[in-house]
C-alpha cells in the first residue's frame, strides 16, 4: 500500500491519503518507521493515537539528527501513546500473529 501526505504527520485530517487507505482496509495497528523521528515520526504516532490506532514505534527503524533527539522521542512514545519496539521485537509479533 502506498500513502501521500503534505504534512509532517500521516494522519493529520486532509493532508494524507493514509487515512482513508487504513480504514477501508480495517487495520488497527500501525507501525512507525522513518524520519525525523521528533518530528515527522512523532507526530504521526500521536495523530494515529488520537484517531484510536495501536502504535507500534519501531525503535530501529526510524533516526533523527541528534541521538538525543531520537531517544527523548522514543521515551515519549513509550510512557504517553504507543508501544516501542526494536525490528526484529516487531517481526517476531508479526510471525506469531500468522
Amino acid at each position: 500500500m502506498w500513502a501521500e501526505k503534505s504534512a509532517a504527520s500521516a494522519f493529520f485530517p486532509g493532508r494524507s491519503t493514509l487515512p482513508a487507505a487504513l480504514a477501508e482496509r480495517h487495520v488497527d495497528t500501525v507501525l512507525i518507521t522513518g524520519t525525523v523521528t521528533s518530528v515527522c515520526c512523532e507526530s504521526s504516532a500521536r495523530d494515529a493515537a488520537t484517531l484510536g490506532y495501536r502504535v507500534v514505534f519501531v525503535a530501529d527503524g526510524t533516526a533523527d539528527v541528534r541521538d538525543s533527539a531520537h531517544n527523548a522521542t522514543l521515551r515519549i512514545v513509550y510512557r504517553t501513546f504507543g508501544d516501542v519496539r526494536a525490528t526484529s521485537e516487531v517481526l517476531k509479533l508479526i510471525a506469531a500473529t500468522r
